[in-house]
């Protein structure tokens, strides 16, 4: 009972964590002077990650890289075959934002990176850097093709998106800093309750991290892009989910390395890290072929997903 109750008030915790910083972020930004499209693309698409980052980070220093490292693939797995698939379900999908065709070989890329540093089963320091520097790179190069390349329609399509602004720069300001106060809160609970679930089920750190970690903290990721796919804002939706994919390996991962190296990922299997990799290529094939993703595409990653997670639990 004590570990539901732990998990279920990490997550709640992690949830409107998100929310809050996603919104004074993005009515701070706006206030500023900032762009609907960039806030979009910065604030909303990294804000609705740092349940990811809070929790990775936080395991990591507590030594449980297993968790961090899991929580990262294991969330970008979730994304794609559970959120992208639902969305599908929801509202077909036809992107007409031409930046995606850059993000989405990215995000490939950066998967096949992870593989490739992560093929001795940990993350070292330099990996982490690496990592780090790759995040700063690609969020200003996205930034420059974004005002160069967006059409009318899609910036009016970012600006409905975003969180109405707040009243004054001070409650922007009282939003940003209760966020990441309930999100560290939400993380410590989290992690308490999965290592605590893990040890009760004789479960590994990177089986929970996999599943339950990874599932937990994309909730604000599932709840941006069923409501930006329900309001027909499918550029949102998606491109929500492709720059948190990249997010979460090269900032989760390159926080929680540099702050906790090396990073050790004992446990998670590099069959995981090619599944999240095969995801990724299926998403890239989408992308490729004029972004038209059916309702039985998406029923199919929801499948592809199903079938993960038979393959996962048995395992552990």
């Amino acid at each position: 009972m004590l570990i539901a109750t732990l998990l279920l008030a990490g997550l709640v915790c992690l949830y409107f964590g998100a929310e809050w910083l996603v919104r004074g972020g993005a009515s701070l930004a706006v206030r500023l002077g900032v762009t609907p499209l960039l806030v979009g693309l910065t604030v909303v698409a990294y804000g609705t990650s740092a349940p990811e980052l809070v929790v990775s980070t936080m395991a990591a220093v507590k030594g449980q890289g297993a968790i961090a490292i899991g929580n990262a693939v294991g969330s970008n797995i979730f994304n794609i075959g559970v959120i992208l698939g639902l969305t599908a379900l929801i509202c077909p999908m036809r992107v007409q934002l031409q930046i995606l065709k850059l993000d989405a070989p990215v995000m490939l890329g950066v998967a096949l990176l992870f593989l490739l540093f992560f093929l001795d089963a940990r993350i070292e320091l330099w990996e982490a850097l690496v990592f780090l520097g790759l995040i700063v790179v690609y969020t200003v190069i996205n930034i420059r093709i974004a005002r160069r390349e967006a059409s009318t329609e899609v910036r009016h399509e970012f600006e409905n998106g975003l969180p109405k602004p707040l009243g004054s720069t001070w409650k922007d300001v009282g939003f940003i800093v209760a966020g990441l106060g309930v999100l560290v809160l939400g993380s410590r609970l989290f992690v308490t309750g999965a290592v605590d679930l893990a040890r009760m089920l004789n479960f590994s750190d990177a089986v929970i991290g996999l599943t339950i970690v990874a599932a937990g903290t994309s909730l604000p990721e599932l709840a941006s892009s069923l409501m930006a796919a329900w309001r027909k804002q499918p550029d949102i939706a998606i491109g929500n989910i492709v720059g948190s994919n990249i997010y979460n390996i090269l900032a989760i991962l390159g926080v929680s390395g540099a702050l906790a190296s090396p990073l050790d990922g004992e446990g998670v299997s590099l069959a995981y890290t090619l599944i999240m990799i095969g995801m990724s290529a299926v998403l890239l094939a989408i992308a490729w072929t004029g972004f038209q993703l059916k309702r039985w595409e998406g029923a199919l990653l929801l499948g592809l997903y199903g079938g993960y997670l038979w393959h996962l639990w048995p395992k552990s």
